[in-house]
């Protein structure tokens, strides 16, 4: 027999189609997404609005899973750090920001990454599997109950590639922007993705998020070494559709994410390839000073590298800010979350074998 339902697997549209299925009106679905994630209530037998009968059956037909908190790591900045276990094992990690007036949490789409960017902790980690839409709401769920007003916003920038798991990506931020569920804007929600180009254009027409684009390179050369999803997609196809996604509204920019690595990526001339690049599409720059993780070759640009990039960039009229450093004395910085994944990918296997 299969597993029972998660309701957490649910958005609005699901929760309709399920309640009718079991009888009840559409409405009752809405109530149920409320009850689960305006009100934070769990148990349906106390989803007190709901016909008796309906709750009967979502008691006998589904259930109500979230990932058990292994801990909670707050660092010296107010950053705090949750390791979560989910029912395979396998572990992720989510990290809350705060801020003087937002706190912004940062969660994760899948076990792992198999996109191998040669920069990022996540990555070396190797792969498993796909996060389910209840698995990623419950990131948000968990902490909502425990942030409470704090909660204001959420970025797609944890453990994962979220456009490859782009089915339940898109359900959980339907979740996230619903006005029954976590009411947050959507330029309150942002996507962060290396480049998936054909799920960008699909996005584009699913979803209104806010968009940030991991470069880290001002041209197909480098990009292939930091950004192997490159080679598939390389710059000629990402900038229009990236351009694209932010067409139909003005107002609206891409965040195209730049990490500073020392003598790779931060010299004046690509500073210069990175204007030319960007000069047709609406733009905001962020540039993050590289987090160090063990075994990595890299080395974090000075930070009067950093200024001297960011000030070619503003000259030539971008946007340009240089990112904190939060949370990195309890590794929940940018590119250190590794949570504990069981590598079906066997990259660290393939790793191992190539340093003996």
């Amino acid at each position: 027999m299969s597993d029972p339902l998660n309701l957490l697997d649910l958005d609005r549209a699901a929760a309709e189609a399920l309640v009718v299925r079991l009888g009840a009106r559409p409405f009752h679905g809405r109530n149920l997404i409320k009850w689960l994630h305006k009100h934070g209530v769990l148990d349906v037998t106390q989803m007190t609005d709901l016909p008796q009968g309906l709750r009967t059956a979502l008691q006998q037909q589904t259930r109500v899973h979230l990932p058990e908190v292994v801990f909670t790591q707050p660092a010296l900045d107010g950053t705090t750090k949750w390791l979560l276990q989910l029912p395979d094992d396998q572990r992720i990690e989510m990290v809350h920001i705060p801020e003087t007036k937002r706190g912004t949490l940062c969660v994760s789409s899948q076990v792992g990454c198999a996109l191998d960017c040669s920069f990022c902790s996540t990555a070396q980690q190797g792969f498993n599997r796909n996060l389910s839409p209840g698995e990623l709401i419950a990131q948000v769920w968990l902490a909502r109950h425990q942030l409470g007003k704090q909660l204001t916003n959420v970025v797609l920038m944890g453990m994962g590639e979220p456009l490859a798991n782009f089915t339940a990506v898109v359900r959980a931020i339907n979740l996230m922007t619903d006005d029954l569920a976590y009411m947050l804007g959507q330029t309150r929600v942002t996507l962060s993705t290396s480049g998936i180009v054909p799920a960008l254009y699909r996005l584009r027409t699913a979803s209104n998020v806010g968009l940030a684009v991991s470069l880290h390179a001002p041209d197909n050369a480098l990009r292939d070494q930091l950004v192997p999803i490159n080679r598939k997609y390389p710059l000629e196809q990402l900038i229009p559709a990236c351009r694209a996604f932010v067409a139909d509204d003005k107002r609206r920019k891409v965040t195209w994410e730049y990490v500073m690595l020392d003598q790779v990526n931060d010299t004046p001339e690509q500073a210069r390839q990175l204007v030319r690049l960007l000069s047709q599409v609406p733009s905001k720059i962020n540039l993050i000073p590289f987090n160090p993780f063990p075994g990595t070759r890299y080395r974090t640009s000075s930070p009067e590298r950093i200024l001297a990039f960011q000030r070619r960039l503003q000259q030539a009229g971008f946007i340009t800010t240089i990112r904190k450093t939060r949370g990195d004395d309890v590794a929940a910085a940018c590119g250190q979350l590794v949570g504990k994944v069981q590598d079906r990918s066997r990259r660290q296997q393939q790793r191992a074998q190539a340093t003996a």
